[in-house]
């Protein structure tokens, strides 16, 4: 169960500000408090995570480093679209592939303080070319009048593999069953804990990878500090869970929380730290006297972030069951995280490829005055309709997609958008989104030539065309497919000494069980109305084209009318506009995760084909969950803490 520790004022209720102050003695039994508050740092290891993605802030190094006393310093810079960013860096100039960044802005200016505290430092930051990147990092340290025992975790790379692939005919995208393109251009495995853990047993201080998971680079370190076996699945899946926890950086310390209003000093932020133990247990927490907020709403909307069933979440190194994780506030911004249960993994890995598929080009221009959506909308209409007559002069094919949105239109919202404005005008001000896809590159360079003339030939008000004339780019899309461990043998630079790893391959599966819905739940009829943001918080985010929305109760006692109300059909029906109209079956499903009072809404092929291959302006499905908030729940009583709220 989650734990609200704080009791909701009135004021609290109605602007959702701060919480009591409470006695952290109250909050945890007594043996926990002795030893949590007292444990010998020789049972614990201090993991800080520094970044969440390549872009994150370059000033969290520094403050993990100097404030967080941490073991090891992690970081985190690879996605799906990042992948396809470095595979094209990599194809222009064969030394680039890797995130310059964590070099250059995160690791160079602290590498004498990390050598001082004897921090081990660990990233993904090899991207498609992790060789160079390491190659970086030693001329950094040699720069700094210093050295670093840097170690390369390869293999992932299965482009040499791809020839036999193709040729086989045997691979198939995992989710719609799609041939293997011809055009692959990356194809990555997503490899596991195991090589970075032999990399730190070989004595590295450092361990640069390629493609791996990336809660693997939490698990690693706790797996070579405590001994951890292949087959500790309990304590593997407490370990990859305290790695889910941080990976997105400060979203587990208060970023992107649903009530933001409560959150101090942005600017300020503090990284997350988990201070782990032998059992699998461990706190979540921050470095002090920094900004930023830990209490298990917080930590348990990181939780329900980017996955699908939790009660079979599917890693290289162990399939984990998250459904009974419980959140403790154990003392100020820190979450003791316990009760992770783990099985055996799958035999295959999970294998991410991009591959050409056309070109596309976005345009992005505002509009000022009087009925501004109606102008931009028209603006937007016109030129294309302009275009498609040259494409037919020229003998040119049609566009294969077109996403026309004036932000401020709530066209996201689908029947659910609201009209503002005065007299149905909508607002005076708004920008407008085109984005399109043509197989043909020079079509698009059409469009972009044409663009600038509606300043003067169309709408009054066109304010300014973002970035000038829109450039057009290839589209890389996403290809996952399984391909059998047992084929993939992973390999650990160090010391100018290749070891080849074989990957463990478990003689047989756990079977899991999804946690089955409750039904003898105790309700009270009522007829008052809530809106989702009264009664939880709410996560959302990206596998590819599919989203999941977690959502949180704010109290236990309201599970049994989110159980009830919010539905997997109801959540279709409010996004019903985001799926392809020839949707077959019912393309959501709803996950329970009892231990948080929680749900996760799995939205299969919603995001118009998701990442670099998407059209919207939200293409990761970053703003489904706050959409949800809005989602009205009728019939309901006057619930314990939401009495005479009826301006809410």
């Amino acid at each position: 169960m989650l734990n609200c520790t704080a009791s909701y004022t009135k004021c609290l209720i109605l602007a959702r500000a701060a919480c009591k102050p409470i006695s952290w003695n109250q909050v945890l039994p007594a043996s926990h408090r002795i030893r949590y508050n007292s444990s010998d740092a020789k049972s614990s290891i201090r993991i800080g995570c520094a970044s969440g993605f390549w872009g994150d802030t370059s000033t969290s190094t520094q403050q993990l480093v100097h404030q967080g006393d941490i073991d090891v310093l992690v970081s985190d810079y690879l996605s799906e679209i990042t992948m396809s960013l470095l595979t094209g860096a990599k194809r222009k100039n064969p030394t680039l592939g890797y995130a310059p960044d964590f070099v250059s802005f995160a690791i160079a200016p602290q590498i004498k303080e990390i050598k001082k505290r004897n921090i081990q430092v660990l990233s993904n930051a090899g991207g498609t070319n992790p060789e160079a990147c390491a190659k970086a990092l030693q001329e950094a340290a040699k720069q700094a009048g210093t050295t670093l025992d840097v170690a390369v975790v390869s293999g992932d790379d299965m482009m040499p593999n791809f020839p036999d692939l193709l040729k086989s005919g045997k691979t198939e995208e995992m989710y719609n069953s799609q041939p293997l393109p011809k055009s692959v251009m990356s194809m990555n495995a997503y490899f596991g804990a195991e090589p970075i853990r032999r990399a730190l047993d070989m004595g590295a201080e450092v361990v640069i990878t390629g493609r791996c998971v990336d809660s693997a680079l939490v698990l690693a370190p706790l797996m070579h500090k405590f001994k951890w076996t292949i087959d500790d699945y309990d304590r593997l899946a407490a370990g990859s869970l305290a790695g889910h926890l941080l990976e997105c950086g400060a979203q587990s310390t208060g970023g992107v929380f649903t009530d933001w209003q409560t959150v101090p000093a942005w600017e300020n932020i503090g990284f997350p730290i988990a201070e782990c133990y032998q059992d699998g247990t461990f706190c979540v927490t921050k470095p002090p006297n920094t900004g930023g907020l830990v209490t298990p709403a917080t930590v348990a909307e990181q939780l329900v972030y980017e996955i699908g069933d939790p009660s079979a979440y599917i890693l290289p190194d162990v399939t984990c069951d998250f459904t009974n994780v419980k959140m403790t506030q154990h003392a100020a911004d820190s979450v003791l995280v316990t009760g992770a249960k783990g099985y055996a993994p799958t035999k295959d890995f999970k294998v991410c490829a991009t591959y050409l598929d056309g070109f596309r080009t976005t345009v992005v221009f505002s509009v000022g005055g009087k009925r501004a959506i109606a102008k931009g909308r028209r603006t937007a209409e016109s030129i294309i309709k302009r275009v498609r007559a040259m494409f037919s002069h020229l003998g040119l094919a049609e566009f294969r997609r077109v996403h026309i949105q004036a932000l401020g239109d709530e066209s996201l919202f689908g029947e659910n958008a609201r009209t503002y404005g005065i007299n149905g005008d909508g607002p005076r001000e708004t920008v407008v989104w085109m984005a399109v896809e043509h197989d043909d590159k020079k079509a698009l360079e059409i469009l972009s030539r044409e663009i600038a003339a509606a300043g003067t030939g169309m709408a009054p008000g066109l304010s300014g065309i973002v970035g000038g004339r829109p450039k057009v780019s290839p589209v890389l899309k996403l290809f996952s497919f399984l391909h059998a461990k047992q084929d993939t043998p992973a390999s650990v630079t160090y010391n100018d000494k290749k070891v080849d790893i074989q990957h463990h391959v478990p003689a047989g599966s756990s079977e899991t069980k999804v946690q089955q819905e409750t039904s003898n739940d105790h309700i009270r009829s009522g007829a008052h109305s809530f809106i989702l943001e009264d009664l939880a918080y709410t996560r959302s985010g990206d596998k590819g084209n599919s989203a999941n929305i977690g959502v949180v109760a704010r109290d236990p006692s309201y599970v049994p009318y989110l159980r009830k109300h919010l539905t997997a059909e109801a959540v279709y029906s409010y996004f019903k506009h985001l799926f392809p109209s020839d949707v077959d079956g019912m393309p959501v499903q709803r996950f329970e995760l009892p231990g948080i009072d929680g749900f996760n809404f799995l939205m299969k092929d919603c995001l118009g084909g998701g990442g670099v291959a998407s059209l919207r302006t939200d293409p990761q499905g970053k703003a489904l969950g706050q959409m949800l908030l809005d989602f009205e729940i009728k019939s309901v009583p006057n619930l314990p803490e939401l009495t005479n709220q009826s301006n809410l």
